[in-house]
């Protein structure tokens, strides 16, 4: 199911004028908070079983914000409530492959009695702000949106066609989201050959005479999956040797506390080839733990990206306590390295043994591109222009993103969501996290570089 909102007005298709980064910059750093407080106040919690709020309102809300300023975006509704938006701005040279800056609307739930500041309240505190979504990821759909806005009411035109695309389902795979739209909706994408989007362009700065913006160039595969094993149903109070509950513990036991190998990609061995140079000292990947403390808020997602990992995350048995119940399930959230999938899934099976049966959840391919080019190039003269101190490093997420889906159409993707931190921000602890914020002029750091990033591209 499908609507298209009427836009106000065709693409803006005057000559770009000489650009304007103070000026320009400045008006898009005023609108881009109060346009992420407004994104996080849009409830779009995504429990994975379309029993969530729905990420309509915000699709609705970026098509607005984009018809205004003179395009023509369009919503596609995967199921009800399901909704991504989609629109074209056209570049100085329609001839050049197009760009794409992606981002997802939706965000896991959060308990608010857990919170300092209501979830979905996008408060103002501390510098920053606060909300579910604030780093993951409405705080790179409101810089593209105020980038975007700003650069349309001045007819400054990127160098080439830029499509922007604001999706649902992220955070349970992209079925609804982005793989809808590849799937059923590739002309969109047409002519696009490289896309940026979340979970890179963040700092961790060395000294005060260095700064690195990582930019993520790969990521981990997953396999999601359900353990089941069955047993023997019986009374709680005999003797049950075949007890479902038992064996699937063990198991999930053995996993969840197995130490997968070291193995070492491209683009890990670059990342530590940085950071060895950065620091001044060799690198041991065997030998990360003294490393890893000195990466404060970023040292979750590299310590992540050394080895293959399977999380137990669910377990679910039972309906009384005086029955022994015949099933046992469990949930996995399995993530693995670029050419290291068949080693993981021997590695699984031979932990779990012959008693547990383990089906797919989802499951996506691992990805990993290499750190070249002339939008490399752009990124790093963005950053340098805002942070003179700026050095642009290849690294591997931990977690995965849409990108895989549009990889499928050709379409090389990068982590570029820039982002200016205090070191003392727990950054990974931000995704996903209790308290989940973003600095306000982290979010205006990012505006300036996304706009001269954009005048490169």
């Amino acid at each position: 199911m499908e609507a298209e909102p009427t836009a106000g007005g065709g693409s803006v298709s005057q000559s770009s004028p000489t650009p304007d980064h103070d000026g320009g910059s400045r008006r898009a750093e005023e609108e881009v908070v109060g346009l992420c407080r407004d994104l996080i106040r849009i409830d779009t919690s995504n429990y994975g079983d379309d029993s969530g709020p729905g990420e309509r309102a915000a699709a609705e809300y970026v098509a607005e914000q984009l018809a205004e300023v003179g395009l023509e975006p369009r919503i596609f509704e995967s199921r009800p409530g399901r909704a991504s938006t989609v629109a074209r701005i056209e570049g100085a040279d329609p001839s050049r492959p197009a760009l794409l800056i992606h981002g997802h609307t939706d965000v896991v739930p959060a308990n608010a009695e857990d919170w300092t500041h209501h979830p979905f309240s996008g408060e103002i505190a501390d510098g920053c702000v606060w909300g579910r979504g604030a780093v993951d990821m409405k705080d790179m759909d409101a810089m593209t949106l105020a980038v975007v806005r700003e650069r349309l009411r001045t007819g400054r035109k990127p160098p080439r066609d830029v499509v922007v695309a604001f999706l649902a389902d992220e955070e349970a795979g992209g079925v609804y989201g982005a793989r809808h739209l590849v799937d059923h909706h590739p002309e969109l994408f047409e002519g696009v050959d490289e896309a940026i989007s979340e979970v890179g362009g963040f700092s961790f700065t060395v000294n005060e005479n260095l700064r690195l913006y990582l930019v993520e160039t790969a990521q981990k595969g997953m396999h999601w999956m359900r353990l089941t094993v069955e047993g023997t149903a019986g009374h709680g109070s005999m003797t049950n040797n075949d007890n479902a509950i038992t064996e699937l513990c063990e198991a999930v036991a053995r996993l969840g506390r197995h130490k997968f190998p070291v193995r070492v990609t491209k683009t890990v061995r670059s990342f530590l080839d940085e950071l060895s140079d950065a620091l001044g000292t060799e690198l041991d990947p065997e030998n990360m733990e003294e490393t890893l403390d000195r990466l404060g808020g970023i040292a979750k997602i590299i310590g992540a990206t050394l080895q293959n990992t399977a999380a137990p995350t669910q377990l679910g048995a039972g309906y009384k306590v005086n029955v022994i119940p015949g099933q046992a399930t469990a949930h996995v959230d399995g993530r693995f390295l670029p050419g290291f999938e068949e080693e993981f899934l021997a590695d699984l099976d031979r932990l779990l043994g012959p008693r547990v049966r383990r089906e797919d959840v989802h499951a996506d391919k691992a990805l990993e591109t290499t750190f070249d080019g002339a939008l490399v190039e752009a990124m790093q003269s963005a950053l340098q222009a805002e942070d003179p101190i700026a050095r642009a490093v290849p690294y591997m997420l931990s977690g995965g993103t849409d990108a895989k889906s549009f990889d499928d159409l050709g379409i090389r993707g990068f982590g570029f969501a820039p982002l200016k931190l205090p070191p003392e921000l727990d950054f990974a602890g931000m995704f996903h996290g209790v308290d989940e914020r973003v600095p306000v002029d982290g979010l205006k750091f990012g505006v300036r570089v996304l706009d001269r990033f954009l005048d490169q591209c």
